[in-house]
């Protein structure tokens, strides 16, 4: 861990607001001293991924806790996030550093040319000494294209930079193997792949109430994190400086993959499908077994109301998810691609239907 170059951490609300809604400034500051000395030496470059926008605007608002509604949601992060990003910029100006927003949504990442916009937005804060703050753009995202958590997104995102290490603050330090409120519980130091912790309770809520994650969003995220390569480190927010210095602080999840083409890791953990094909057997052979395109030839059925550009599932005939890409038609235009040929649909058609249903490279297996 200490010799991490690229570090991503993640701090949720609860490390950063009060229970009733509002940042709790000396929490931010303490966090900014913290990733600030870190980065004074110039050989580490750090991207914070925070929460907190909902939160922060919800006392502003006069509300007494985290509304249930997404239209009430949007308006809390609507003045929660400039309180935030004021708070981050008004802190890290303490060390003569700058904070750069990045506002994401998961619909941004699926598609080819928001998620390269992103990646160079981040490099070149990165390249000019910026210290990047993202968040996902509650503001407006919608149900169907929320992360719905920022652990996820933190993964993703580590990801995206090519981050040497993953950071994830809470308000608990560590995985525990039972309740760590009760006596007798005791921390998980190492987790070295699924199997280790198959036999843990593992709660859903924070303590503060103000977040949407708990500590199964974290685990998901680090293993999401570390199936791509990226050792993770999960622990308290007042851990932050121990966990970045490489001491033996709450739980490392220890890299189970390698990594894989930034685009399809948002595709498969990061994208709602907005609709469904059915295969026949040839085309799941191809598609999972020879990792080829999708063909009109290949297809069975179609559900769904979707557009070209938009995430779709692919199924085998039993309805078994195989895998998931963006597709290159209007479902309306499906049916009658079904079961053709691609010679047949240029003559019939027009050459433009000369081409894949989904292409290869926009496509991802998903794995049992």
């Amino acid at each position: 861990m200490s010799e991490a170059r690229r570090i991503v951490v993640k701090v949720g609300s609860s490390s950063l607001t009060t229970a009733s809604g509002g940042l709790d400034a000396d929490r931010v500051d303490a966090l900014v001293d913290v990733l600030a000395k870190v980065r004074s030496g110039g050989e580490r470059e750090l991207v914070l991924v925070s929460s907190g926008a909902i939160a922060a605007g919800l006392a502003p608002l006069g509300l007494a806790r985290r509304p249930r509604d997404l239209a009430r949601q949007q308006a809390a992060a609507s003045v929660g996030q400039g309180l935030l990003m004021a708070r981050y910029t008004a802190s890290f100006a303490r060390y003569g550093v700058r904070a750069g927003q990045i506002l994401l949504t998961s619909d941004d990442m699926s598609r080819r040319a928001h998620h390269r916009n992103a990646s160079r937005t981040l490099d070149k804060l990165l390249a000019m000494g910026a210290f990047p703050v993202v968040n996902e753009n509650d503001t407006v995202a919608t149900d169907e294209i929320r992360f719905g958590d920022n652990d996820r997104l933190a993964a993703l995102v580590a990801h995206l930079v090519h981050a040497d290490l993953l950071v994830l603050l809470s308000d608990v330090d560590g995985v525990y193997d039972g309740d760590p409120a009760r006596p007798g519980t005791s921390r998980i130091s190492l987790v070295r792949g699924p199997e280790d912790l198959a036999h843990v309770e593992i709660g859903s809520a924070g303590k503060a109430g103000v977040g949407t994650g708990g500590m199964v969003t974290k685990i998901e995220a680090a293993s999401i994190a570390a199936a791509a390569g990226i050792p993770v480190v999960l622990t308290s927010a007042i851990h932050a400086g121990d966990a970045l210095a490489g001491a033996d602080t709450g739980t490392y999840f220890h890299p189970t993959g390698r990594r894989s083409a930034d685009r399809l890791l948002w595709l498969q953990h990061a994208s709602t499908p907005q609709g469904s094909l059915t295969l026949d057997d040839g085309a799941v052979r191809a598609v999972v077994e020879r990792r080829k395109s999708l063909l009109p030839a290949g297809i069975a059925g179609v559900e769904g109301e979707f557009s070209a550009g938009d995430p779709v599932e692919l199924r085998d005939r039993a309805g078994r998810p195989v895998a998931r890409g963006l597709v290159n038609f209007d479902a309306r235009e499906i049916p009658r691609l079904i079961g053709r040929s691609t010679h047949d649909l240029a003559r019939d058609l027009g050459p433009e239907y000369e081409r894949e249903v989904v292409h290869r490279d926009d496509l991802v297996v998903l794995h049992p």
